[in-house]
């Protein structure tokens, strides 16, 4: 049996139309369970999203590339990540997660596969920090690879972790314009704490998760996004979070594409968010 395609979990096609070459920079593939099992000890256990589901979608909103993130479901377990990016090297990347039992063989696969990156949880309701041990092991591996960070953290952890994250000895991207709840307004805390991260050279943010921060027609989220691109105009991605694990609300990919031209104050900050910076950061041709 075929995959669901996006006609069957979607309805509107968005108003705005990406430009060529747009990047989804944030998105998973769930499963399906029968081939790829998701991970004995997962938080949660989502519904099957394979690659044909994610493909429809992206070809529905206009979006010609992806970096698919291992989502905690699948743990370390990178297969179905690697099979989604196999089916169009040129256009797909990938973001894992790994452990202390990966070794050299292991990060080559990973990179001949094409993935540029791993992900690191300190959220707590995904089980909190990682081990810094295996956290600084795992920096000293990807170094020398050219690969990145990805940090997906809790927002009042934004301030507190700042002194850490500054020390990195590599790029790092901060998810989710780092949770922050847009209800506190951008002077919070931990959204000025968020600012400052994004002045280094090194600090890329996806403002993507306006879902996460905000309630539809997520509004609330627009001032963070574009403080953010203001900050940092050549270091921020954007991502749909395509399927939304844990999501609080039913929502509709076309609304989130429909915020883009409210993010960037122009055609030329909106291509370097959705082509230009995505393709610098994942190698795309």
């Amino acid at each position: 049996m075929s995959a669901p395609t996006f006609e069957q979990i979607r309805s509107r096609k968005p108003r705005f139309r990406p430009p060529p070459g747009a990047c989804d920079a944030h998105c998973h593939v769930f499963g399906p369970q029968q081939r790829f099992p998701y991970a004995a000890n997962r938080r949660y256990t989502p519904e099957d999203a394979p690659k044909e589901m994610l493909f429809a979608l992206h070809a529905a909103l206009g979006i010609e590339r992806s970096v698919i993130v291992q989502a905690s479901c699948h743990g370390t377990d990178n297969a179905a990540l690697l099979d989604a990016i196999a089916s169009d090297p040129q256009r797909y990347r990938g973001v894992a997660v790994v452990d202390e039992g990966f070794g050299e063989r292991e990060f080559r696969r990973l990179h001949e596969g094409g993935v540029r990156g791993v992900r690191f949880n300190f959220v707590r309701h995904l089980g909190g920090a990682p081990d810094l041990a295996v956290f600084n092991r795992v920096i000293d591996r990807i170094k020398p690879m050219g690969w990145h960070l990805v940090l997906h953290l809790d927002a009042v952890d934004l301030a507190p972790l700042s002194t850490m994250i500054r020390a990195l000895p590599v790029p790092f991207v901060i998810d989710h314009m780092g949770r922050v709840d847009a209800s506190l307004g951008v002077e919070q805390p931990a959204f000025r704490a968020l600012l400052e991260l994004a002045h280094m050279n090194t600090c890329w943010i996806k403002v993507s998760g306006a879902e996460r921060i905000s309630r539809p027609p997520y509004a609330a989220a627009i001032p963070f996004a574009r403080a953010l691109i203001e900050v940092a105009p050549e270091r921020v991605l954007w991502g749909t979070d395509f399927p939304h694990p844990n999501s609080t609300h039913d929502l509709d990919e076309a609304e989130l594409v429909d915020l883009l031209p409210s993010f960037a104050s122009s055609e030329p900050a909106l291509r370097k968010l959705l082509v230009d910076n995505p393709a610098r950061l994942y190698g795309f041709l």
